[in-house]
């Protein structure tokens, strides 16, 4: 791999830079408010698996005893 001096190295970054396509305001809003969401409704149904096989553990362990 040949190497760049710093100047052109920051020319090609530039240039790279220049091609991407940013996100709209809008279209980051609504990303961050499905992220909220989706962690939110993932949550419950971790709490609610959790909370199930914490029972069945407890009534498992209750059958010992």
């Amino acid at each position: 791999m040949a190497k760049v001096n710093p100047g052109e190295f920051f020319r090609q970054v530039r240039a790279e830079t220049a091609k991407v396509v940013w996100p709209t305001r809008k279209e980051t809003v609504m990303t961050g408010v499905m992220v909220v969401i989706m962690t939110t409704l993932l949550g419950i149904f971790f709490f609610g698996v959790d909370s199930a096989f914490s029972a069945i553990v407890q009534a498992l362990l209750g059958l010992l005893s």
